[in-house]
């Protein structure tokens, strides 16, 4: 309802507020929908779980996942396609390795993101 202004400026204002909108969702679908606890200092710390859980979902979206689709998902559909694949660790010769199951139909995708993570460099 702006009466004025640059067409583009107005788009620009408009996506920015479109993307500030998903973050808000996003935070709330990750935990911030409610405050679990009592007191008002567990409840800060809960937020800030929840602000480093959102963080980790970008970047991970961001830097591991492949194709427009898995950067686009929400966390409710990464909690069902990624985060439940049922997985066993198991240690030789000093190495941890992660055995996923063939049969699922997103260990492909769970694989892939993990070997791009690996092959990130050392920030340090």
């Amino acid at each position: 309802n702006t009466p004025r202004g640059q067409l583009a400026d107005l788009e620009l204002r408009h996506r920015r507020r479109a993307r500030c909108e998903d973050r808000i969702r996003t935070a709330k679908d990750t935990g911030l929908a409610n405050l679990p606890l009592h007191d008002f200092t567990q409840n800060r710390v809960w937020c800030a779980v929840v602000s480093l859980a959102l963080d980790l979902l970008a970047w991970t979206q961001m830097l591991a996942l492949a194709g427009h689709a898995a950067r686009r998902w929400e966390p409710k559909r990464l909690r069902h396609r990624l985060f439940t694949i049922a997985g066993r660790l198991a240690r030789h010769a000093r190495h941890t390795v992660l055995h996923l199951p063939a049969h699922h139909p997103w260990a492909a995708l769970a694989v892939g993101a993990l070997t791009t993570l690996r092959a990130l460099p050392d920030p340090g």
